[in-house]
């Protein structure tokens, strides 16, 4: 047995230990005068997908997978912060082009000044895309939809950011934030540099020390009720061959209120994998509502157009479901409460795909009908 294969046995072990503990595992040690704290955390997505848009031309009524499969590790000395994220999900081999291995999902060393500046170092979220920076566990439907290709994803970088910022007095930031996952009252803002964001759908032939990418997001919270953000994001040579540069905007708004939450983002991207007037317009909107303390209906529509060679063409995604909360440790309904509720939590989706299906020249998406469904565990 390979050490990278006991590796993956102990840490599946582990999750499947741990289905019925109610938050993550927390270690506690002083070292000389410095307190010092560790956090271990894990979920898994195991999933059944059927339906044209699925299966194509394949003969099987069904295809079984998992879409995640991660354990993490957040260390905590004073104002020192570090975080380990794993995916066996994903390929172990290799570096890809963000620098690191696909299979590490965030490796990252942080220093927290105050509430306006926190110092990030290593693989991070970069802060383009309000929902590709909501965690994995807290997402309303099985997937975030096929505008997250637009989005810079994870890369190697330093990212500078501060949360709260004007707000209520009291607040605390932690260092380990990505994006909107805690509802603050003031502003926010991430600032990062980074290699060429090569782990993005619409960036190819990424090398590290080829070329940088940028991005920056301001955002303001006013509490449960209410979060917008704004970001722009700039990906030098996105091609690998001397291309155009890809860049990507993204606006967000995101309202909490009681049972209900909805949801509208926006994307418009330029020159995707360095082609110039390759371009692509999205946007989504989403809509829950609780109608008892275990079900929870859901609704997404992502409607997208692509411009190539001068041609336009459009494709639209809506996904029909709900949400099923097995035993809750409460019936907190609030954003910052997800964390607990989706420890064990069963989704179903059917998804109708509309537009230019067969003609389709955006990245991803489903040309054709399909199922999705869930279950999700976590510690």
């Amino acid at each position: 047995m390979t050490k990278m294969t006991k590796i993956a046995f102990a840490a599946s072990a582990a999750l499947l230990l741990t289905t019925q503990a109610q938050a993550a595992y927390t270690l506690k040690k002083k070292i000389g005068a410095q307190d010092t704290k560790i956090k271990i955390y894990g979920f898994s997505q195991l999933e059944a997908r059927g339906g044209d848009g699925v299966i194509g031309d394949g003969d099987a009524a069904v295809k079984f997978g998992a879409q995640r499969v991660r354990l993490g590790v957040n260390y905590m000395a004073g104002p020192l912060r570090g975080k380990l994220f794993l995916d066996f999900n994903q390929d172990h081999g290799k570096k890809d082009e963000a620098g690191l291995p696909k299979m590490i999902k965030d490796a990252f060393v942080s220093y927290v000044v105050d509430n306006t500046l926190a110092i990030k170092v290593g693989l991070i979220k970069m802060p383009n895309g309000m929902g590709f920076t909501i965690p994995g566990w807290n997402l309303d439907v099985v997937e975030r939809g096929f505008d997250k290709k637009l989005a810079f994803e994870r890369n190697t970088g330093i990212m500078l950011s501060g949360r709260a910022i004007g707000g209520e007095a009291g607040q605390k930031v932690n260092g380990f934030e990505m994006g909107h996952e805690r509802p603050w009252d003031g502003f926010g803002y991430d600032i990062m540099i980074a290699n060429q964001a090569g782990r993005s759908g619409a960036v190819t032939g990424a090398k590290p020390g080829a070329e940088n990418s940028y991005a920056a997001r301001v955002m303001y919270d006013a509490g449960e009720i209410f979060h917008t953000e704004l970001s722009y994001a700039i990906s030098k040579n996105a091609d690998g061959k001397g291309g155009d540069d890809y860049k990507s905007l993204n606006f967000g708004i995101d309202s909490h209120f009681g049972p209900g939450n909805a949801k509208f983002e926006m994307f418009r991207a330029q020159n995707i994998k360095g082609v110039s007037g390759w371009d692509e317009n999205t946007y989504a909107l989403t809509g829950t509502y609780y109608t008892t303390d275990t079900l929870e209906l859901a609704v997404k529509h992502i409607q997208g157009t692509s411009t190539k060679s001068g041609d336009d063409t459009s494709l639209g995604n809506t996904y029909v479901g709900f949400n099923y909360y097995i035993a809750p440790y409460d019936n907190k309904m609030k954003r910052s409460a997800k964390r607990k509720r989706n420890a064990h939590r069963v989704q179903l989706n059917y998804v109708i795909a509309s537009g230019d299906k067969d003609t389709w020249t955006g990245l991803g998406g489903y040309k054709d009908n399909a199922w999705l469904a869930q279950y999700q565990y976590k510690f």
